[in-house]
């Protein structure tokens, strides 16, 4: 990624570049494998197993079953179709969701909308952190609870959230489990099994896949209604003519995760290290928000007291590419949802910039951040 011509880029946690074998892998799906899946004939074959090979290769990173393995256009898709159809499936049980102030709007603009269906959803609170307590959740169940969906690491601080803990209190209850893992496969150890979930979301191009393509996993033993219907793909779950190229990225993009796991987590959490300690030795006021045990290994928010986020950016832009709260969001630098959740006070959160780190990251970059982030806020406090 180290490009004279381009800022370095810090976002990794926005999106991420697609990592050179996974072009490989997509290549013959954009040049010559051209056929549909579904086809019985010759041109049917490659692509058909392709789409196999991919679904076997998501499994393996979260240690499902292939089968249990259903391809999307992503997280957001993965995210919907999850809640509203476990919603649907459980409503002659119950009509209560739990899930927490800091989740992706992916989750919380849909239990907004199960709201108008007439579906009761309790939002916990969090701590400083971001960190939800199980304990919060063990009170907030009650008779009418069908499901439960907390994010298993957050976008904009990287806290990892107790989901095997919050699962152990579900299955008591025999309540569903869904977990957003957008952010955290590919990063952390995610394995479906030991979290206990039923449900769990995945974007491909939060782990060096394209966007544009997603894969949720819905445990063997649940049977939720198809979110797309039509000519029967995807076992019968998600009908449409199967994304081939994009599916075939996914799929060996989580290959690479899983095969490189350790490392890649050593190496985005030893640079991110070193940006902390770099900013947080020179610059004063600062803050570093999220827990710092319980992280995903790549991120950093630091918050700038007293300077507004934007300004920031606008310094830095030319040379350091970071993100101003969640990535999904709009351009306006306002306080986020997460930050307000954390009762984080407005004259730090309006200046907190997120950085994250990836494969791709090099010393020498974050070295080069490090000195332009630092001057840049030297000058504004100076200024202010």
């Amino acid at each position: 990624m180290n490009n004279p011509l381009r800022p370095i880029y810090l976002d990794y946690n926005g999106t991420t570049p697609h990592d050179p074998e996974v072009i490989a892998a997509m290549r013959p799906y954009l040049e010559t494998e051209f056929g549909n899946p579904s086809s019985s004939h010759w041109y049917g074959i490659g692509p058909r197993r392709a789409v196999e090979t991919a679904r076997r290769q998501v499994a393996g990173l979260i240690g499902c079953l292939p089968e249990e393995i259903v391809f999307t256009s992503g997280g957001t898709e993965s995210n919907n179709h999850a809640i509203k159809s476990a919603a649907r499936l459980m409503r002659d049980k119950g009509r209560h969701i739990i899930t927490s102030r800091v989740e992706h709007p992916a989750v919380l603009e849909v239990c907004g909308f199960l709201e108008k269906e007439g579906f009761a959803v309790t939002y916990l609170p969090v701590d400083p952190t971001g960190r939800v307590e199980a304990q919060a959740v063990k009170n907030a169940i009650c008779s009418d609870t069908i499901l439960i969906s907390i994010m298993h690491a957050n976008n904009e601080v990287g806290t990892i959230e107790p989901i095997k803990e919050i699962a152990a209190a579900a299955r008591q209850e025999n309540i569903l489990v869904h977990t957003d893992a957008a952010q955290s496969a590919g990063k952390i150890p995610v394995n479906v099994d030991d979290l206990g979930v039923s449900l769990l979301s995945i974007a491909g191009h939060k782990l060096y896949a394209p966007k544009g393509v997603g894969a949720l996993y819905i445990r063997k033993s649940l049977h939720l209604e198809p979110f797309c219907h039509g000519a029967g793909q995807e076992s019968g779950r998600r009908a449409g003519t199967e994304n081939v190229l994009e599916i075939a990225g996914l799929g060996k993009a989580c290959e690479i995760a899983a095969q490189n796991l350790k490392s890649t987590a050593a190496h985005m959490a030893e640079l991110r290290d070193h940006l902390q300690a770099g900013l947080t030795e020179t610059i004063d006021p600062v803050r570093v928000n999220g827990h710092l045990t319980h992280r995903l290994p790549n991120t950093l928010s630091v918050s700038f007291c007293g300077l507004e986020a934007n300004r920031i950016l606008e310094e830095i832009g030319l040379e350091v590419a970071a993100s101003a709260g969640a990535a999904c969001h709009a351009d306006t630098v306002s306080v986020s949802h997460v930050l307000e959740a954390m009762d984080l006070e407005q004259n730090c959160a309006k200046g907190t910039l997120r950085f994250s780190t990836g494969r791709m990251t090099t010393k020498d970059e974050i070295e080069r951040a490090l000195e332009v982030v630092t001057v840049a806020v030297k000058r504004l406090q100076a200024d202010a």
